[in-house]
């Protein structure tokens, strides 16, 4: 029964649901259910440390109902999508509920259309990294496969990463910063790898951003074509708060936290303290163990069931959704973040890291 619980992922699709069937106050069902329930209920659940053993490991790994639950985002995503033009073009509605509709739907798309393309992007099967790509589609965010792959997890907590926002670094700065200098890094790496095949870096065929944002633009072309500009308007919203989710997840995760330089000028090698972690229950399973997003780092390929809690990993006071609620508040943030960076940077703390490893 135990893996069912990330059956609660799906909480998401089923509010997105309710906010389009019945409208009015209920048309912030989405934004209700992710940043208001889950931080209240995660102020009581605040979860557990375990680790599976080497065996329960082998044995999750290897079961199907864990790739399944993620292989249903797709048509859910897409089904929801499509719901949400009907609703959109059909009958009438007040701004706030479209309001309400577009945060919904936008929180759909991040929750369960990036963070689920996040995880499958990392997979090696041809159909696994083709739903991914179906998934980012609808947010507009198709470069993240290139860039979060190889940008990213190459450069992660250090000024190289965009994604890895800086001490003191306010969200909203953040927001501009990442975004733009993801995009500019996937079309930088895209190119690099697109030459190292033996082809011109800017290739129209061989360089797949170009075919990225070509079925961006045909995505985009398409909801013009049967619904109009006012639902173009807002299909782009809804992928712009989508993408800003995932952007807000990096800020929390590798805040102010930084590898060191080492002599010969190459960055240390990631380590379990170089993401915050969170092991609060309820957001581990609606964002499929996200929140342990060392162990991610660590190895990338390692599915979500499997990730591990460890000692020495910088957690957060809260759960992810509450911690994103606070970093939007700037000062507040800051006050509460800043002391726990300079203990996880401080050299008592790098001491008794250093003794851990020689006991270990």
């Amino acid at each position: 029964m135990k893996d069912f619980k990330y059956l609660f992922a799906y909480t998401a699709p089923l509010a997105i649901g309710i906010a389009l069937s019945f409208g009015g106050i209920w048309s912030f069902s989405g934004f209700i259910l992710a940043f208001m329930i889950i931080p209240t209920m995660e102020l009581i659940w605040k979860g557990t440390t375990y680790n599976l053993t080497d065996d329960e490991e082998t044995v999750q790994n290897n079961k199907l109902i864990f790739d399944i639950l993620l292989y249903l985002n797709v048509p859910l995503v897409y089904g929801f999508l499509a719901y949400y033009f009907y609703i959109l073009t059909t009958g009438v509605h007040t701004w706030w509920e479209i309001l309400g509709y577009t945060l919904s739907i936008g929180i759909l798309l991040g929750a369960d259309g990036i963070n689920v393309a996040h995880e499958l992007g990392h997979r090696n099967t041809w159909y696994e990294r083709l739903m991914a790509k179906m998934l980012l589609l609808p947010n507009l965010y198709l470069h993240f496969i290139i860039e979060h792959n190889y940008g990213h997890h190459k450069w992660v907590s250090t000024d190289k990463d965009p994604a890895s926002s800086r001490l003191n670094e306010p969200i909203y700065t953040f927001y501009f910063r990442s975004v733009i200098g993801s995009y500019l890094s996937a079309w930088k790496i895209s190119a690099n790898h697109t030459e190292k095949k033996g082809h011109h870096p800017y290739h129209l065929w061989f360089n797949p951003m170009f075919s990225y944002q070509f079925v961006q633009i045909l995505y985009l072309a398409l909801v013009y074509f049967f619904f109009g500009w006012q639902i173009l308007l807002l299909t782009i919203a809804a992928a712009i708060i989508g993408f800003l989710l995932l952007e807000s997840v990096n800020y929390i995760e590798h805040y102010g936290l930084r590898r060191k330089k080492l002599a010969n000028g190459r960055y240390e090698p990631v380590q379990s303290h170089h993401s915050w972690n969170s092991n609060h229950d309820l957001g581990r399973i609606f964002l499929y163990e996200l929140t342990r997003h060392s162990d991610h780092h660590y190895k990338a390929n390692r599915k979500y069931q499997v990730l591990r809690h460890f000692d020495e990993s910088p957690q957060l006071p809260l759960g992810y959704p509450a911690s994103i609620l606070m970093a939007l508040i700037p000062p507040l943030w800051f006050a509460y973040m800043n002391p726990k960076v300079a203990f996880y940077t401080g050299e008592h703390f790098e001491n008794s890291l250093k003794q851990k490893q020689a006991l270990a």
